[in-house]
């Protein structure tokens, strides 16, 4: 925190949060002396009132926090240590004018993470009872907080940590505060396209030709010191010599400009940028890119981006440089591939959908796909996500709003690079660090994130998504009027993972009085091909009338009597219908409201991710549970005593470690006692924080490499997925099973718990894991350990 950090207000004002310096003092002591006296009255939190000359000591020299707007400290907050214990007296105060902006909340915020990095879990103040502002910051702050009654002055005492209310406190401030600072991106009340061009070839013409095209709102300018006009909009040399404010800049002039236009806004007062220029990244211009923005609290979109959409009908926004201004629509995309932002445009519009908002992100110096998932939540225009990420700056904070918005809507994620050499060439153009391709599916699964691989997987999913219900489960019933694609479909069906549920002998009766005596009335449902249109969608009607059913295929091909698809439009609208037209030349078509797909293959994949987003709202989070028998206290000594005398850390013994997982209720047997073995591994990522891996073990796992992967920290609902996702999930704990499913998935979260609560530890191996009727443990496990620096994921930071 020495270097500073940009966090949000309440308002969507930036803020530079850092740690004082002895530099600092006069600044402190200045902001102390600009307070009135109703404020020099009020503020003050330790057992010396009135010493501002002490509170401006302490700052500096103690664990204190400044807020900084621009060069000027409009906040201070820090703590003394005033016991033997742990706790420890905090002070606070901010700026007459800064004040009822959050200015208080985010330091206090900043404070709870410095002295939880400290050894410090108690905060305690002294408030007088009349300064109700100041006891409302600390009861909302989302902490354990009790308020002492009675008397002029109240004592206050807060127990920090990471309890599930406080994360959410946080996580809806930051929310509030990143959609005010996301509006001059998204909705700016005017734009100017710095470096608009006078050829038809030029980027920056492009964008203003399609930020007009789109029908913009707002007040557009162009800036260009060698036009002076261009496409009908004046132009003006510098954002600075415009006669009005600008919001947002869009800009696109060389790499080694782009500095001086950046500084420029800033003294114009621009308040968002989206940069994109390419070629910043990795060279001095990009330090001086970081440092400008900063400094003058301007939103960042980029550089090396494509640009920002926003169709909603009071802003109607496009700032792209695509062929043509995007069509208006209620699917959402944030982006780090302007490409597959270009070919998504076209293709979405190609099928009549259309875009909400879209942001191509780039190099990602500041706004980013989480700023995105906080939009998306409150924005009544946009009912699905899809996002295309080839790097994640904050994975756990990714993992909470992803899942939070994937609650209320649908959110697809391209995969992305997974193979070596296609991780190398995100590398390239954006800069973007190697995720594992199991670590990256673990986050999205988790999330409640359906992945997709291709621009016509997402096509079809989103137009699914868009046109029809999504499924009550996976039981699926394919009817076609050729029996070649009956079978076909069955088959792309189980291999999906659906279920083909056999007919009820009611629905299979009024088939047959449908149909000619040589239709095959199953699932598969082969009417044969002499039938009408009308008799097949009669068919599809019946099929899902029945109560054992949630869904149908419908594939068909067009014959002489008709085509059978053609009567589908009068289908019940209550339960799921996808169509497949064999040999269709589009991959998907809109064919009467219903998804129409060329391949039964590609109908069941979408089929499959629709019954994966039903069964992932079923399950619910599912919160962390509480298990019993820890003993964290000795577990902590242990560690400690080891890395006191192995300062660079290493393996405990196997003494040690089976006496670790003992503080964790693990067993260490040593004799065989399953038939099954397995394999359990968890390591501490720098990036991701704690992942588990559960795979098959001995000479199975040697041939097999059947693993799955999990995000710590891990549901009871996690843990069962980790088992479920193993290939031979069924086969080891299915039907008469005698493998003990509870107690492997309970050895899960005991693992994944070990890393939680002792973060020194990065590697628990647990190799083999012997599961049978009589529970699960482990046949051996080493340790490793290692001084770790306090991280906190959660912090509100840009």
């Amino acid at each position: 925190m020495t270097a500073g950090t940009s966090a949000l207000l309440a308002d969507g004002d930036m803020v530079t949060v850092r740690r004082l310096r002895a530099e600092d003092f006069d600044a402190v002591l200045g902001l102390h002396q600009r307070l009135d006296e109703r404020d020099r009255y009020l503020r003050f939190f330790t057992a010396h009132p009135g010493r501002l000359d002490l509170l401006s000591r302490l700052a500096i020299e103690g664990p204190g926090i400044g807020a900084f707007r621009g060069d000027e400290l409009i906040g201070i907050a820090h703590y003394r240590p005033w016991s033997a214990d742990d706790a420890a007296e905090v002070a606070l105060v901010v700026d007459h004018a800064a004040q009822a902006h959050g200015v208080g909340t985010l330091l206090l915020e900043h404070l709870v993470s410095l002295a939880l990095a400290q050894g410090i879990h108690r905060f305690v103040a002294l408030v007088l009872a009349e300064n109700t502002r100041m006891i409302k910051v600390f009861s909302d702050l989302g902490l354990p907080c009790v308020i002492g009654r009675g008397g002029p002055e109240l004592d206050v005492e807060i127990e920090l940590g990471e309890p599930d209310r406080y994360l959410e406190r946080i996580e809806e401030r930051e929310r509030l505060a990143d959609v005010a600072s996301l509006r001059t991106v998204l909705a700016p009340a005017s734009v100017a396209v710095v470096g608009a061009g006078r050829r038809d070839d030029s980027v920056g013409r492009a964008i203003l030709r399609n930020l007009l095209d789109a029908g913009y709102t707002g007040v557009a300018y162009a800036v260009n010191p060698n036009a002076t006009e261009i496409l009908g909009v004046p132009c003006a040399p510098s954002v600075s010599s415009l006669d009005a404010a600008v919001e947002l800049a869009v800009i696109c002039v060389p790499a080694e400009s782009v500095p001086d236009v950046v500084e420029d806004c800033g003294r114009a007062g621009v308040r968002s940028i989206v940069l994109v220029t390419a070629g910043l990244t990795t060279t001095p211009l990009e330090h001086r890119v970081r440092e400008l923005v900063a400094r003058y609290g301007i939103r960042l979109v980029g550089p090396n981006c494509f640009g920002v959409v926003n169709s909603a009908p009071a802003t109607r926004l496009d700032t792209t440089f695509a062929r043509r201004a995007a069509r208006a629509g209620r699917i959402g995309v944030v982006t780090q591939s302007g490409g597959f932002g270009i070919a998504l445009m076209d293709a979405l519009a190609g099928l009549g959908l259309g875009l909400s908002t879209l942001v191509s992100t780039g190099d990602k110096y500041d706004v980013s796909g989480n700023d995105l998932l906080r939009w998306w939540r409150g924005d009544g225009e946009t009912d699905i996500a899809v996002l295309y990420l080839e790097s994640f700056g904050n994975p756990r904070k990714f993992s909470r709003l992803a899942r939070a918005l994937a609650t209320e809507k649908p959110v697809v994620a391209i995969r992305g690079a997974s193979a070596p050499a296609a991780q190398r060439a995100a590398a390239a153009h954006t800069a973007a660090q190697p995720v594992p391709a199991a670590t990256k599916l673990a986050l999205f699964g988790q999330a409640g994130v359906l992945v997709v691989d291709t621009v016509t997987e997402v096509l079809g999913l989103l137009a699914a998504l868009s046109w029809q219900p999504l499924p009550a489960g996976s039981r699926v019933v394919v009817v076609s009027n050729a029996g070649g694609a009956a079978v076909l479909g069955a088959e792309a069906c189980v291999r999906n993972g659906l279920l083909l549920p056999e007919l009820s002998r009611k629905t299979q009766d009024t088939l047959r009085r449908l149909l000619p005596e040589h239709a095959s009335v199953g699932n598969p449902l082969d009417t044969s091909a002499a039938i009408t249109a009308d008799t097949f969608a009669s068919c599809v009607t019946e099929v899902l009338a029945d109560e054992g059913v949630d869904a149908v295929i419908a594939a068909g091909v067009p014959t002489g009597v008709g085509d059978p698809l053609a009567g589908l439009a009068a289908a019940p609208e209550s339960k799921t219908v996808l169509a497949v037209r064999l040999g269709q030349l589009e991959s998907v078509a809109a064919y009467h409201g219903i998804p129409c797909y060329a391949d039964v293959e590609e109908a069941a994949a979408v089929m499959a991710k629709l019954s994966e987003r039903t069964h992932w709202l079923e399950a619910g989070k599912g919160g962390l549970p509480d298990l019993s028998g820890i003993d964290l206290a000795t577990a902590t000594r242990l560690v400690g005593e080891y890395l006191s005398s192995h300062p660079s850390g290493g393996w405990l013994s196997r003494k040690d470690s089976e006496d670790l997982l003992a503080c964790f209720g693990i067993r260490v047997t040593r004799r065989r006692f399953g038939d099954r073995e397995l394999l359990v591994r968890g390591q501490s990522d720098d990036v991701f924080g704690p992942v588990v891996v559960l795979g098959r073990g001995g000479i199975d796992g040697a041939l097999l490499d059947d693993r799955s992967t999990g995000l710590g920290p891990l549901s009871a609902n996690d843990a069962e997925a980790l088992i479920d996702s193993l290939r031979a999930s069924k086969a080891l704990f299915g039907g008469n099973s005698a493998l003990d499913r509870s107690a492997l998935a309970e050895l899960l979260l005991r693992t994944d718990r070990i890393m939680e609560l002792v973060p020194e530890v990065v590697d628990v191996d647990l190799d083999p894991v012997f599961v049978s009727a009589e529970g699960a443990a482990a046949g051996a496990v080493r340790v490793l350990v290692r001084q770790r620096p306090w991280a906190d994921h959660y912090l509100r930071r840009l």
